[in-house]
């Protein structure tokens, strides 16, 4: 899977930074996320775990081209919202 990075005008670097996130932390969630959701603006929301067991919530959109996303920020998933995802996964179970 191709992935590009929104790149923050400031930094000039990609904006997952800002938030400790890295490339391959967004590649871990976006190959293999627990949930992916439509989210505003036409994006997604991909939430999942990293290799290292930390839980993020990475929002994006589609490229035209195939196999390519373009992520536009990713986040810890921490509080109401992480636990409310742990319990969506223990009915699954």
């Amino acid at each position: 899977m191709r992935i590009r990075f929104y790149i923050d005008p400031e930094t000039e670097e990609p904006h997952i930074y800002e938030h400790g996130v890295d490339e391959d932390e967004v590649h871990d969630i976006l190959q293999n996320p627990i949930e992916d959701r439509e989210a505003q603006n036409d994006a997604r929301a991909a939430v999942g775990q990293t290799r290292d067991g930390r839980y993020l919530r990475v929002i994006y959109k589609r490229d035209p081209e195939p196999d390519s996303v373009f992520v536009i920020t990713a986040y810890d998933l921490q509080g109401k919202p992480l636990k409310a995802l742990k319990r969506r996964r223990k009915k699954k179970i």
